[in-house]
């Protein structure tokens, strides 16, 4: 690939393109093209996994940005997905938006685990973000997201100008998990005990796996319920497919549940326990 884009917009439209193989029983980057702000580093290898952070270099999206990023799974590949660090998204006095777009393929028998840091809309933002999922009926996935509501130690909690979200999962070309929704706090007040109510983190958690039960998902649900300022429903949707959403109070709140969660999915779902990263 070639960057063939103008100056004007380099750093603000970028691609990153991703493909990850197994090799001599190894998981390797087979390609990688990142366009700046992307940067991909030294690849780490965790319990038989490839571990790569995406680096978004610059100091977040503004409107205008266009960010697309592309991962491939090849069968008999394990690659673990992280960021180096939250998503801020700034404010904008105008209509045009950021905007994120991903799309994961994940062929027969390979693996794709993916626990972002949050995305941070600040102040009147604008962001339309997709995330598209496409796992072979062999494939295995693990998907962990977290939106928050802004800076709210500066008094900007739920007051972005608009946040236009999807989250869509395909298993063997069919659709089994599609989320969609679109936040306008000046349109529809979402501290309302029925929406976001007192919470400041709200995020996704999807698991493709053989191993996936009822009983996973139960044992979750007792699990994160014990934990203060943290609300959940998770259930098992489909055969082999788990989800679970997520609202918590605070920060700490919210990456203590994100860790159980981890914790027990990999241990009894994946049977990997080391997969858990630490940064």
């Amino acid at each position: 690939m070639r960057d063939r884009r103008v100056a004007a917009v380099v750093g603000r439209h970028a691609r990153l393109d991703l493909v990850v193989g197994c090799r001599g029983g190894r998981t390797v980057l087979t390609h990688a093209y990142a366009e700046p702000p992307f940067h991909i580093g030294r690849v780490f290898e965790i319990g038989g996994a490839a571990y790569v952070i995406v680096v978004c270099a610059g100091p977040g999206v503004f409107a205008g940005d266009c960010l697309h990023q592309r991962v491939t799974v090849e069968g008999g590949a394990r690659v673990l997905l992280a960021s180096q660090s939250a998503l801020q998204v700034h404010r904008t006095d105008s209509l045009d938006a950021a905007q994120v777009h991903h799309e994961y393929h994940v062929e027969e028998g390979g693996e794709l685990h993916c626990h972002w840091d949050p995305v941070i809309p600040f102040a009147g933002a604008r962001l339309v973000e997709r995330f598209d999922l496409q796992v072979a009926r062999g494939g295995r996935l693990y998907w962990s997201d977290t939106l928050m509501s802004g800076r709210a130690s500066r008094g900007e909690a739920w007051q972005c100008a608009a946040i236009d979200h999807e989250l869509r999962l395909t298993i063997d070309g069919a659709l089994k998990y599609l989320e969609r929704y679109r936040l306008a706090p000046t349109e529809r007040k979402l501290r309302e005990p029925w929406m976001a109510g007192e919470a400041h983190y709200v995020g996704t958690t999807l698991v493709h796996h053989p191993r996936a039960t009822s009983e996973t998902a139960a044992e979750l649900q007792g699990r994160l319920e014990e934990i203060e300022g943290v609300r959940v429903g998770i259930d098992l949707v489909d055969r082999a497919l788990l989800v679970g959403r997520l609202l918590a109070t605070t920060g700490v709140s919210c990456a203590r549940a994100r860790t159980v969660c981890r914790e027990v999915i990999l241990d009894a779902v994946f049977g990997r326990p080391e997969l858990v990263a630490r940064r």
